[in-house]
């Protein structure tokens, strides 16, 4: 009889910060890899990663729309199709953009499952900010 076992996920620190001790790179681990994965996928501009023209997201060129609920549903399925294409580590339960008007921002609640891991729902709250500033 197989055995089960649950799988484990890293990734390298994009800090490149060192190990005290063993002076090697800091890995992330499991759900913090996954964190920071998803994080760089939807804040990663279409074009910008050097090979794969069409990863990332269009969340950027949506920044300075008009605030209407096609706007906001436009922006979740933006987010969406990203993470659907280039995370398959993750099953998307729900995404939820919030846009402050008064204070000029955007963020987006992002709630998702692990594939292979017995962990909690895990959630991200990502601020959307434009490329340039």
């Amino acid at each position: 009889m197989a055995l089960k076992r649950s799988k484990t996920f890293r990734d390298i620190n994009l800090s490149f910060k060192m190990h005290p001790i063993t002076n090697d790179l800091m890995v992330l681990k499991n759900e913090d890899a996954i964190k920071r994965s998803v994080i760089n996928i939807v804040n990663t501009v279409i074009g910008e990663k050097p090979f794969l023209n069409d990863f990332g997201s269009q969340i950027n060129a949506s920044l300075f729309e008009l605030d209407t609920s096609l706007h906001y549903i436009s922006i979740e399925n933006q987010i969406i199709s990203a993470l659907n294409n280039y995370e398959p580590r993750i099953l998307i339960d729900e995404v939820k953009v919030n846009i402050d008007g008064e204070n000029n921002e955007m963020s987006a609640l992002i709630s998702y499952n692990i594939v292979g891991m017995d962990s909690d729902t895990q959630e991200i709250d990502v601020l959307l900010l434009p490329a340039r500033i």
